[in-house]
């Protein structure tokens, strides 16, 4: 499996006034569909798919949100294409080793983009980053 394509093409932030005490930040991905991507790559040997997805970073108590929604699109076997398709349109079900993949590559890049966006409207970073803690010094 190779990504041959990642893009954004939903991209919404609110921040809402209030929200204080302690915050809890939920992420959430969602595959949305599978579909057949028609591609010119010079051989017919591979086909693309590709999977459309949403990505939420929701702040409670009613702080704000952010919402990604995108596609990741990737090049396989022509059979390879076929029995993820069938598999899709059948169950709403994708194999684990190409989901681990897809997700993993959807978080990391989804992560980032919250990171920014969460400081352009001042809310709390949607994870957990490194802090430096005073500590006793030997």
């Amino acid at each position: 499996m190779t990504i041959i394509g990642f893009n954004f093409n939903k991209i919404q932030v609110t921040r809402n006034d209030g929200g204080s005490g302690k915050i809890n930040v939920k992420n959430n991905v969602v595959l949305k569909d599978v579909v057949d991507h028609p591609l010119n790559l010079g051989g017919d040997g591979q086909k693309a798919v590709r999977f459309e997805f949403e990505f939420n970073s929701s702040y409670e108590p009613n702080l704000g949100s952010i919402l990604l929604g995108g596609e990741l699109v990737f090049i396989e076997t022509k059979e390879k294409i076929k029995s993820l398709l069938d598999e899709w349109k059948k169950s709403k079900k994708v194999s684990k080793d190409i989901m681990t993949n897809v997700l993993n590559t959807v978080l990391t890049k989804c992560n980032i983009e919250a990171l920014i966006l969460s400081q352009k409207v001042n809310l709390p970073p949607p994870i957990l980053l490194p802090r430096v803690n005073q500590g006793e010094q030997q």
